[in-house]
């Protein structure tokens, strides 16, 4: 299985489904990330440290590939040039499963960066939606099975919850990965609502929550805009 990971910005797929990530790639599955924008207009670090910071984190979660398709923080919209953009990723790693952004939150890039992967998704799988490679050969289409937005700032009842106690702390690890970004008593940055410590800890506390309640110790929620298919009773088990 191939699984494609996306978020509007750098450290998107840690926070939100690092812990999912981490349990794929342990357990023999391959996963790309896609960044839309470089993380610009974040109030704390440079583009430069969001770099380093999100190839620290892809190594911790042992992510082969990860594209950053530099689209404007904060302006980017959901045009036919960034549906080009994302399409020709999808074409090129051919993924069953996209992982996207939360469909509504306090950012409004989270939104759009949520439509932006359900229509690329659509679109991938149209004879006569073209795109070219990086060399320049035309793509084959590519129809993805299955869009998965995760959750993200705001409190969202999920559709599905996946287990990730045994990988909870690789999560944690990624995110910290983005030693700017998040709390540190020592910065002298500007305090923004993810850096400080009780982001932190509600952090932990919605990972233990949503795993209380499938009997777990820790999971992650998705929402998804159809049903989601099962072989038979066990596979809810």
């Amino acid at each position: 299985m191939r699984v494609l990971a996306t978020g509007a910005h750098p450290d998107d797929v840690e926070l939100s489904c690092g812990g999912v990530v981490a349990k794929l790639t342990a357990t023999g599955h391959e996963v790309c990330i896609v960044d839309f924008t470089e993380g610009e207009m974040g109030s704390r670090g440079t583009v430069a440290d969001r770099y380093s910071e999100s190839e620290e984190a892809m190594r911790i979660l042992r992510v082969s590939k990860r594209v950053n398709l530099q689209m404007p923080d904060g302006f980017f919209e959901v045009n036919e040039e960034n549906l080009r953009l994302l399409v020709a990723e999808i074409r090129e790693f051919r993924p069953d499963i996209i992982l996207a952004n939360a469909e509504n939150d306090r950012h409004p890039d989270h939104g759009r960066g949520a439509e932006l992967a359900e229509r690329a998704a659509f679109l991938s799988g149209l004879n006569k939606f073209h795109t070219t490679s990086k060399s320049g050969k035309p793509q084959d289409i590519h129809r993805v099975r299955l869009v998965l937005h995760y959750i993200q700032y705001r409190d969202i009842t999920p559709d599905v919850a996946i287990d990730i106690s045994d990988f909870f702390d690789q999560k944690m690890d990624s995110i910290r990965a983005y030693k700017t970004q998040f709390y540190d008593p020592k910065s002298n940055e500007p305090l923004t609502p993810i850096a400080t410590e009780q982001f932190m800890q509600s952090h932990r506390y919605r990972a233990s929550e949503l795993g209380r309640q499938i009997g777990v110790k820790f999971a992650e929620g998705f929402t998804c805009r159809r049903p989601i298919a099962v072989h038979d009773l066990s596979s809810l088990l």
